[in-house]
């Protein structure tokens, strides 16, 4: 099932064409790479979808209705979530809370609730806080729940950025360089905390610059350049394309 389409996605800034006429679909359980040389116009992609930017032209659609032009908490409260690179985090809260402070986007708890304690306020946080261990034992990190965000390891860090996406329910998750940084084994951790989330029943657009997670993560890969779509296909179907391996992949083909 269609989950997401862009129809000539566009965005100029001043006389610049980040991305030009960019058509794309993502079905339902899908994991999709977004892949292109640095400034290909990946990041600006994500934005237009998740409200950050308008688009200059063209429409994004979600689950057959147009989020174009929406705030990026619209946007989220219909499904739709990315994380950033670098990742944002409450640096000086625990873990926990960390996914907490998310939660609050949907959680039906209210500022009144909040100043006058009740026991269904209660009850609403207990729920709040058995979810966001849950997420946090998602992505492998919760036996860390009580840490200062600041004192985790870069790839826990990077984990728990896309748990603080995950708390607020997406359909559709966008993760922007997710293994950034990373050495292999830290590469391979992610990858295995991408592929459970997956599992999880989440549809996932990854842009990554590194090659070997693109190619074993992704069933679909979308090649851009100077902001148009120059590939789409399968990751070896996309590791022999000529105008990928000249674009971005160099001029060699060698397997990941």
């Amino acid at each position: 099932m269609l989950l997401l389409e862009t129809k000539k996605l566009t965005k100029q800034f001043g006389g610049l064409t980040a991305v030009n006429n960019l058509e794309i679909e993502i079905n339902e359980g899908e994991i999709v790479g977004l892949i292109g040389p640095n400034g290909a116009g990946k990041t600006t992609v994500f934005n237009m979808i998740t409200g950050f930017f308008p688009p200059s032209r063209g429409i994004v659609l979600f689950k057959d209705e147009r989020i174009d032009g929406l705030r990026p908490d619209k946007v989220a409260k219909k499904g739709c979530v990315r994380t950033f690179q670098p990742t944002k985090l409450f640096i000086d809260y625990s873990v926990i809370k960390n996914v907490l402070m998310s939660q609050y986007l949907h959680s039906g708890i209210h500022l009144w609730d909040m100043i006058i304690p009740s026991s269904s306020r209660r009850h609403k946080e207990n729920l709040l806080i058995k979810e966001a261990e849950d997420i946090l034992d998602l992505v492998g990190i919760s036996d860390q729940k009580d840490e200062q965000a600041q004192d985790l390891p870069h790839g826990h860090q990077q984990a728990l950025g896309i748990a603080i996406a995950l708390a607020a329910h997406p359909k559709l998750l966008l993760l922007d360089e997710p293994a950034t940084g990373m050495n292999p084994e830290e590469s391979l951790i992610m990858m295995q905390r991408i592929r459970k989330i997956s599992g999880a029943g989440i549809t996932i657009v990854i842009i990554e610059h590194d090659m070997k997670v693109i190619m074993n993560l992704c069933s679909r890969i979308i090649a851009i350049n100077y902001g148009k779509k120059i590939a789409e296909g399968t990751p070896k179907e996309i590791r022999n394309n000529p105008e990928v391996i000249q674009a971005y992949l160099g001029t060699t083909n060698d397997s990941p």
